[in-house]
């Protein structure tokens, strides 16, 4: 058993963190974590952790690389102070799609993050819905992956769609998509991404599996700028899909994302709070399901030594 649960927070997401807080009925730890005028983070805690089992709370997403180093030099600042244990609660991991090397001399930026994690102190790390499954690998301390896949199974269940099909929007979403569409109890179609024969950058999609007449639910792990997204919708409605549904669990929502969602006939894109979203990104078709309950019990868990997989079933 280790000490005393403490839950602090970067800048990143505030607001989830207060609400794990809440579902685990202990105050926010209190820390200063700002940037200087010379673009230097600084960080002090300001409760003592001496011999506490920490958990710090800092999504990875916008501003990335600020909230990188906010969680690097918290975790430092924690381990500095003592803390018997730091858990580096990372509910959407940034740079999780640069997880391999794809092209003649890039980086593999996962790895790298995963490094400077491990480094810094932090002795495990709980995330939510990593883009690519071996980033765990990338680590030499214990991870934990939870999945909002359960959140989005309630929610398509107790909307009872008539004759709905799952869409993977493309080939690297398909087992997530399938394990869903099983859950649900629908059938599963794929969008296939092709270069056009004539060598040209555009591509040709086509949608592998039964969609006309049916509601489709595109799934896939985030939505950055969308492109992806309206060219699966494109090629439902070409193929006479009838209401289109998404959900995704990081809305990262970069870029164009926003306009192109206004102009894109979804009905519903239905999203996590792993990112937090800003009042300009917060369309009347998004609606949020609340993560704080899933990573509190996990929190309470790993505090406890319990099993984070009986989460699941597993």
């Amino acid at each position: 058993m280790w000490g005393t649960l403490s839950v602090f927070s970067g800048n990143a997401n505030r607001q989830l963190a207060e609400a794990i807080c809440r579902y685990l009925r202990i105050p926010l730890g209190r820390a200063d974590v700002f940037e200087f005028s010379n673009e230097n983070i600084f960080v002090k805690i300001n409760d003592v952790v001496r011999e506490q089992d920490v958990f710090v709370i800092q999504p990875t997403c916008s501003p990335v690389n600020r909230s990188n180093l906010e969680l690097l030099i918290m975790i430092d600042a924690l381990k500095r102070a003592s803390a018997a244990r730091i858990t580096a609660v990372v509910p959407y991991y940034g740079y999780g799609r640069t997880d391999k090397k794809d092209q003649p001399r890039v980086p593999i930026t996962a790895r790298l993050i995963a490094d400077l994690i491990t480094v810094s102190g932090a002795n495990r790390v709980l995330t939510v819905d990593l883009h690519a499954g071996q980033i765990q690998g990338f680590f030499s301390i214990p991870v934990d992956e939870l999945t909002a896949a359960h959140l989005f199974i309630d929610y398509f269940r107790d909307k009872r769609l008539r004759d709905a099909v799952v869409v993977a929007p493309d080939l690297g979403a398909a087992k997530r998509a399938r394990n869903f569409a099983v859950a649900i109890g629908v059938p599963l179609a794929i969008i296939e991404k092709r270069r056009m024969v004539n060598g040209g950058e555009a591509e040709a999609l086509n949608v592998i599996g039964e969609v006309e007449g049916r509601q489709a639910i595109i799934f896939d792990d985030e939505i950055d700028t969308a492109g992806s997204l309206i060219q699966a919708v494109q090629a439902l409605k070409e193929r006479g899909v009838g209401e289109v549904y998404a959900c995704c669990t990081h809305p990262v929502l970069s870029g164009p994302a926003i306009e192109r969602l206004r102009g894109v006939p979804v009905r519903e894109l239905v999203v996590t709070d792993t990112i937090p979203l800003p009042p300009h990104k917060q369309l009347p078709t998004i609606t949020v399901l609340a993560l704080a309950p899933l990573l509190g019990e996990a929190i309470r868990r790993i505090h406890a030594g319990e099993s984070i997989g009986a989460l699941f079933g597993e």
